[in-house]
């Protein structure tokens, strides 16, 4: 029988902030009741440097965390996104964005699953395995251009010549934030796509955090990188 005992010191460590995680504690993971689906019980996936299992909350009377318990928000500008926000992106939900998640716990570097969410948000908690990047340093609206081509550059794996962006090696970037209400993660995406970047590459998981917290999957605090920001 396989068990294993997670020390969430760093989940503790951030305070009441960061909602009930459901991998707190000692399981039998043979034996888990709430799988995420038949075939797949867990998974461990790198976050700040720790192996963290990724899991549904194991406790039957478990509920939405606050604040994605909220259902009314004033629109604009929290309005209902639509179910594909740009030709050629692809809109994920939780099975296809933990497939990306196993393929960064494989070694894969050309993949990023990126939290598009201002700090605040983030400090409520993020899911295991995504890096913060927040939307206002990819919104024209909000940053200069060089530093949106440095991004593109440094961590997205474009290339510029001659004036030119190439993106031939371009990562597969995997974008959420707060729920199908949100336009954060959006806002990105367009962006990039204004920018030439493949629609390919880009994915949307639509449902955010707040689908994320309604099936009661694990939640971190942010990368001690990503909260220096």
């Amino acid at each position: 029988m396989q068990r294993l005992l997670l020390l969430a010191a760093a989940a503790a460590a951030a305070g009441p902030a960061v909602g009930a995680n459901p991998s707190e504690g000692v399981f039998d993971l043979d034996a888990l009741e709430v799988r995420i689906s038949e075939d797949l019980p867990y998974i461990e996936v790198p976050h700040d440097g720790e192996k963290v299992l990724l899991m549904r909350h194991q406790d039957p009377a478990h509920t939405i965390a606050a604040p994605y318990d909220k259902t009314a928000r004033p629109c604009p500008p929290y309005c209902v996104q639509p179910m594909q926000v740009a030709p050629g992106v692809e809109t994920l939900g939780e099975l296809e964005l933990i497939g990306y998640l196993r393929r960064i716990a494989a070694g894969d570097s050309d993949v990023l699953v990126i939290d598009s969410r201002t700090p605040d948000w983030v400090a409520l908690g993020t899911i295991p395995g995504a890096i913060n990047i927040p939307y206002t340093r990819l919104d024209p609206a909000h940053a200069r251009p060089q530093q949106i081509a440095e991004l593109l550059q440094l961590e997205f794996g474009a290339a510029t010549a001659d004036g030119l962006w190439h993106f031939g090696g371009a990562k597969t970037l995997v974008f959420f934030c707060n729920g199908a209400w949100c336009g954060q993660s959006p806002t990105n995406i367009k962006a990039l796509l204004g920018l030439g970047y493949p629609a390919h590459r880009l994915k949307w998981y639509r449902g955010g955090m707040q689908a994320w917290e309604q099936l009661g999957l694990t939640t971190v605090p942010p990368a001690a990188e990503d909260a220096d920001h």
